[in-house]
């Protein structure tokens, strides 16, 4: 089920994975509804378009739970107003914020992203606020980009807000260059996780950070069985068995490992 909600308050909200309980006007809808999941950064006067269902829980009623969102602009001066005025954008606050509506009206927006040094036609605001302004409005763009970019290959609200917090602005790069690293920096994503994640992205059975990766993971499962080592041989086969690959790939992989050192050899181990 799909909501057009516009948040009115924020009762609650985790900094790190950012598990929000929201309070929304959605249309059709005379009460506020309530809407509970990893929604990052998202602040009073934003707009979702929020993918989810309904929940009755037993203390605090119908809820609806937000599975994945992505954010949509204002439609109105009232709503851009609103917006604004959120404490969202660094440097604007309820004041400025109908200063700069008023002036440059539907497109405040374009002006604040584009043409930012615009903003010294309004009263009271000077070189160091329209940085200040600019700069926020910027890091706001950033983490929008990366939650559709993550959640369009298959990424929970949970885990994106995860990876933001983790690699910032260069998330998507990061994401991109190699997927499977979040099974090495991320808590809680292991290597199927990443493996599902960069088989969306198009990356092949064959590749070499996806074969990396299961031998690092292959290892880390003999090692919660209580083993100390694996035998070359035992990874390949283990390796082919988990990845469904061929052995010669299996087997470039390890070299590349032990050549860069990051596996340690014994004669009679590996």
């Amino acid at each position: 089920m799909k909501l057009r909600a516009v948040i009115e308050r924020i009762t609650y909200q985790n900094g790190e994975n950012g598990y929000s309980i929201l309070k929304a006007r959605v249309k059709g809808y005379d009460d506020l509804v309530t809407l509970v999941g990893n929604m990052l950064d998202v602040t009073v006067g934003t707009v979702l378009i929020a993918d989810g269902q309904w929940k009755v829980n037993r203390q605090y009623g119908s809820q609806f739970v937000v599975e994945s969102y992505e954010e949509a602009m204002p439609a109105t001066l009232f709503g851009l107003e609103k917006y604004l005025g959120s404490g969202l954008v660094k440097g604007i606050g309820p004041k400025f914020s109908k200063l700069i509506v008023t002036k440059f009206g539907m497109d405040s927006f374009d002006i604040i992203e584009k043409d930012s040094q615009r903003l010294g036609e309004v009263d009271g605001i000077g070189p160091k606020r329209i940085k200040k302004i600019h700069d926020s409005w910027m890091k706001q763009l950033d983490i929008k980009d990366v939650m559709v970019f993550l959640q369009g290959n298959g990424v929970s609200t949970a885990y994106a807000a995860k990876i933001y917090k983790a690699y910032g602005k260069e998330s998507i790069n990061k994401v991109k260059a190699n997927p499977y690293c979040l099974a090495d920096d991320i808590w809680g994503i292991g290597f199927k996780t990443a493996d599902s994640i960069a088989a969306k992205m198009g990356y092949g059975k064959n590749d070499v950070r996806r074969c990396r990766s299961g031998i690092l993971y292959t290892l880390n499962q003999l090692v919660n069985e209580g083993h100390v080592y694996a035998h070359r041989d035992q990874l390949v086969e283990a390796g082919v068995k988990l990845l469904e690959t061929d052995k010669a790939s299996i087997k470039s992989a390890l070299d590349q490992m032990i050549a860069a050192e990051g596996l340690k050899t014994e004669d009679e181990a590996i």
